[in-house]
């Protein structure tokens, strides 16, 4: 039976970084010390336990976020391993949306990255308390101080340094604690797991002293007590100044940054120490707000397991075939065998199972109360994002942001056996991953796949085989171009042949004229009733409009133009209906191929983000795209430039808009309009 743990006791945080600064190697020290895991994974051994996807242990990087539980100083800390790569950002945001606080870990030798700016605004944007972790202390061209001032640069964050390292890279040893003055040694025979406080080295006392003086400066601006204690120079103790950057950071004013290195197992207790000590709580978060779903009332689902229940589903995983819905509890308490009430569907759902998570294993438990972390199953209709409550208490929580897929390909099943199964596999893909698009395209005939980047479809199809066995080819989607004609032209065609002993005669003139772009076609009939029948004439139309369907040029559809019925030469007792489609379509291609058809492709609307420094090498690339700029606009710290670009030109943007931008420029897409190319 699993213990009560009081909501106080409980922490909510995640683990956000650019890709490679370290993130799953301190989650994996974490679970060490904590005793959650007997062994230390490696990521570079393929044996991290957050990393236990076959893609993730081959490449090395965190693909979707991980979930595990461990304990520390009788708290509950559920940890939520994030990946650092811009493709599988949706698992930034969603973890972000489900949290109480965030630990930003940074490599002390790259500093800040972009995809941290990207996750760090993450969090931002939900309000998420966040502490940094400056990792990789023992690395050569390590530079704690410079990565601080990178986060007051680039993050706009306000960092308050609580420890300093001794030495750095080959000479970095230990940690002095600046709040308790001592500093701390580890034992590397015990790998890191024993480790105790001495008095703090002479040669460092001096900026020891100077950096605990800066601290309590900082702590001062936001508590009262603090300051006066300063002011009048009194001794001011320990957890007086915890206190006060607790409530600072909750209350997002403060940043706490520690420091260590990972893969050589310093730093961690006392990272683990501060999580307890000053990320937030359930209760010290202002609670969630909801709707009621039928009169859109603001409900505020307090956290308390007394309270009517309150869940988000966060993720939905398909593991082994079955669902796994991974679910945040706000307010009030689950067990297993409820009838849960989704409000967005207006569904009962039935919880058959609740599964604490450590990564891809679990532990059933029967139920779980506010601020809980759990994997349940048994939903069947319920997807990311929805709410989960009870019939008598609805309640509806703000939605998770998805992001629009950026690039595309064509997939293609390899044998008969896979096109069955095809189908199948990416319905389970699309339940697990907002952010992916299935379609058929009808012109083409091709399954178009649509993710974030070319990482995040090749992982896609990668898992296809591994996990389904289903083996396909991948392309690059064929553009869809149109045709159109740039003069008018006139055509007359005489249909007449016998056909099951019947003769078939029909003498039609057409024209066809050029419309304003965007104007689609249209038909006109000069020939009134009088001359010819109205089924004869609808014949016409038909003939004319389906001959537009394939053009005179490239098979490509006929638009922007205007088809007139001209002329007629009409025998009663010989013309037909079959007679006159046949002849109105041939003089339609007759007409067209006279007319100077041209191409249309498809011109795509692009809004690129971009740090102002690299504005001339990403409009620079956009000209080399035939794209026109229409207007480049300021906002959130970055360029935004507006453009329009023939889709033929945007395939591999993704990769080039990172590589000219250190990453740190994205861009989102969508149809404009057909222009000749």
């Amino acid at each position: 039976m699993k213990k009560k743990v009081k909501i106080n006791n409980i922490r909510n945080i995640g683990i956000i970084a650019h890709i490679d600064a370290g993130k799953t190697t301190v989650t994996e020290r974490i679970l060490y010390y904590t005793g959650r895991s007997h062994k230390i994974g490696e990521v570079h051994d393929g044996e991290a336990v957050m990393d236990w996807m076959v893609d993730e242990q081959e490449r090395g990087i965190t693909i979707t976020s991980a979930v595990t539980t461990c304990e520390w100083e009788n708290c509950e800390i559920h940890i939520i391993d994030t990946p650092g790569h811009v493709d599988f950002t949706i698992e930034v945001e969603r973890s972000m949306r489900v949290l109480d606080g965030a630990i930003g870990v940074f490599s002390a030798v790259e500093g800040v990255e972009p995809q941290s700016e990207t996750v760090w605004r993450q969090a931002d944007k939900y309000g998420v308390p966040k502490m940094a972790f400056i990792n990789k202390l023992d690395r050569i061209g390590a530079d704690f101080l410079g990565t601080v001032d990178m986060m007051q640069e680039r993050l706009k964050a306000n960092p308050i340094i609580l420890q300093l390292p001794v030495g750095q890279g080959d000479n970095f040893t230990d940690i002095i604690d600046l709040i308790e003055m001592k500093q701390i040694r580890w034992d590397e025979e015990s790998l890191g797991a024993s480790y105790y406080f001495e008095d703090i080295a002479d040669e460092y006392r001096q900026e020891a002293e100077r950096y605990r003086e800066k601290l309590i400066e900082a702590a001062a601006e936001y508590d009262d007590d603090v300051m006066e204690a300063y002011l009048s120079e009194e001794p001011i103790d320990s957890p007086k100044i915890l206190e006060a950057i607790r409530k600072a950071t909750v209350r997002l004013e403060l940043i706490p940054v520690l420091c260590g290195s990972a893969l050589r197992n310093k730093g961690i207790q006392p990272l683990l120490d501060a999580i307890v000590e000053f990320l937030p709580s359930p209760v010290d978060v202002p609670p969630i707000q909801g709707t009621h779903p039928e009169t859109g009332d603001i409900i505020e689902c307090q956290a308390k397991d007394s309270d009517p229940l309150a869940a988000l589903i966060f993720k939905v995983s398909m593991i082994q075939g079955r669902r796994l819905s991974f679910v945040r509890v706000y307010s009030g308490k689950m067990k297993v065998g409820q009838e849960l009430y989704n409000p967005a569907l207006k569904k009962k759902e039935k919880l058959t199972r609740i599964l604490q998570m450590h990564a891809n294993k679990r532990e059933r438990v029967e139920t779980v109360g506010t601020g809980s972390i759990v994997g349940v199953v048994g939903l069947k209709d319920s997807s990311t994002g929805e709410t989960l409550c009870t019939s008598d208490h609805p309640v509806l929580l703000e939605k998770i942001e998805i992001y629009e897929p950026v690039i595309s390909v064509a997939v293609e099943p390899k044998t008969h056996a896979d096109q069955e199964k095809i189908e199948v596999v990416l319905e389970k893909f699309l339940t697990e991953d907002p952010t992916l698009r299935v379609r058929q395209d009808e012109d083409t005939g091709q399954t178009i796949l649509s993710g974030m980047g070319e990482l995040h479809l090749e992982i896609i199809t990668s898992r296809m085989q591994r996990e389904f066995n289903t083996n396909v080819n991948v392309g690059r989607p064929q553009v869809v171009y149109r045709e159109t004609i740039a003069n008018a032209a006139e055509a007359s065609t005489l249909f007449d042949k016998e056909i099951a002993g019947q003769r078939q005669y029909g003498d039609v003139t057409l024209s066809v004229a050029p419309l304003p772009r965007g104007s689609g076609t249209r038909f006109l009939s000069g020939i009134s009733e009088d001359e010819l029948p109205q089924v004869y004439i609808d014949a016409v139309e038909k003939g004319a409009m389906e001959s537009l369907e394939s053009g005179a040029l490239m098979g490509y559809p006929v638009v922007d133009v205007e088809i007139t019925f001209a002329g007629v030469n009409h025998k009663d007792s010989l013309s037909t209906e079959l007679a006159y489609t046949v002849s109105a379509s041939m003089a339609c291609r007759e007409a067209l191929a006279k007319a100077a058809p041209f191409l249309l492709e498809p011109i795509m609307e692009v809004e690129v983000f971009v740090p102002e420094a690299f504005m001339g090498e990403v409009i620079g690339d956009l000209n080399a795209r035939s794209g026109k700029i229409g207007s480049i606009d300021h906002k959130m710290g970055s360029q935004v430039i507006k453009a329009i670009v023939p889709l033929a030109r945007m395939f591999g943007y993704s990769t080039s808009l990172r590589s000219a931008t250190q990453g740190r420029g994205t861009f989102s897409m969508q149809f404009s309009h057909f222009d000749r190319s």
